[in-house]
């Protein structure tokens, strides 16, 4: 029951939340306006590693590779609705003289969406079957996940008459008859957007306050205990890591629909830890905490890079250094700690008065 009113509270939150963003249309300007839905796309990245790591233990720092699989699955799509009957121009000017097979699929958009989100899981599952399965965690499970990193992005600048190379995939036009550069259309795809992450926050709440939840929170304190007393923890998460990266993929689809273009550097290693450090400045462990982490600090590092081009780094970096020592929790984390013991001091009070009232009286 109590678990029930703690939900039911998040959600209103939440709710209200992304209401008052649904409201930013009528006070910001287009360009504040795409900016925000490119945010609201990276939040549901910082949700699926919330997943993994604040609730089952999972430290990733490759979860840019998921992100941009399926931003590149979508991306190949939108190629090749720009440039119907033809070859994409980079495959011209590297000397591709057919559509590659593996392109072939992208022709539909139904295909290109569910490609973008099992591709993603697909890697994740091998990733994570054979890690997990050997008891590969902690540091060397996230050095193996750079590692992930390093080989993707290469394959991906290597092969410059597939993927774009370095350049990546731009240009689009048109995207199932609707003209992207049209701002009703952006503004559609920011509502859109917007509405994949408020299920994504219901069915991530509703799924951490489930007993599956309670099983991952196990494996994230004592695994071996997990594992005495009867499940497998490889199960669990193998399947939490996969839907992390479908998630990843997910919104690298909502991504490249409003941004309009994927590169290789956006699924560095660079990219994959700041990821991380949306989560830590949110707060672990609080899956709204994950989307406010990944709101504020895209916010902040916009505004540190204009209005002070020069310094705008050493600022980010410095935020991050304060919210860490200071704000270990991050900031819901910290909020709702101190939210627990004013109240618990609060109930606590009236009984201290009670009982000096007896004594006195004794």
């Amino acid at each position: 029951m109590l678990f029930a009113r703690q939900s039911k509270l998040k959600l209103t939150i939440y709710g209200i939340g992304l209401l008052l963003i649904a409201l930013a249309p009528l006070f910001l300007s287009d360009f504040r306006l795409s900016l925000l839905g490119k945010f609201l796309a990276y939040a549901i990245i910082a949700i699926g590693i919330d997943l993994i790591w604040g609730y089952t233990g999972i430290l990733s720092l490759g979860h840019g590779v998921y992100f941009g699989l399926g931003a590149y699955c979508m991306a190949m799509h939108l190629k090749l609705a720009s440039t119907p009957n033809q070859l994409p121009d980079f495959m011209s000017w590297s000397g591709v003289k057919s559509l590659p097979w593996f392109w072939v699929p992208f022709h539909s958009a139904a295909a290109a969406f569910l490609l973008a989100l099992i591709v993603p899981m697909i890697v994740a599952f091998i990733l994570g079957y054979f890690t997990f399965r050997n008891r590969i965690k902690g540091a060397f499970f996230s050095i193996l996940s750079q590692a992930l990193v390093i080989i993707t992005v290469t394959l991906f600048v290597g092969q410059q008459g597939y993927t774009g190379g370095t350049n990546g995939l731009t240009n689009f036009t048109t995207f199932l008859g609707l003209n992207l550069q049209l701002q009703s259309t952006k503004l559609l795809f920011f509502y859109l957007t917007l509405g994949v992450v408020l299920v994504v926050l219901i069915l991530s709440t509703l799924l951490v306050t489930s007993r599956l939840g309670n099983i991952l929170t196990a494996i994230r304190d004592g695994e071996n205990r997990v594992r005495f007393i009867g499940y497998n923890p490889v199960t669990y998460k193998v399947f939490i890591y996969c839907l992390s990266a479908g998630l990843a993929g997910l919104a690298g689809v909502l991504f490249v629909l409003q941004e309009g273009i994927i590169s290789p550097a956006q699924m560095g290693i660079v990219p994959s830890i700041e990821m991380v450090l949306w989560v830590a400045i949110g707060g672990r462990s609080t899956i709204g905490g994950a989307v406010l982490g990944a709101l504020i600090t895209n916010a902040a590092k916009t505004t540190f890079s204009e209005a002070y081009p020069a310094w705008w780094p050493i600022m980010l970096g410095a935020m991050f250094i304060v919210v860490v020592l200071l704000l270990p929790k991050g900031i819901v984390g910290t909020l709702t700690h101190f939210f627990s013991s004013w109240k618990r001091n609060r109930t606590q009070h009236p009984k201290q008065i009670s009982t000096s009232q007896e004594v006195i009286e004794t």
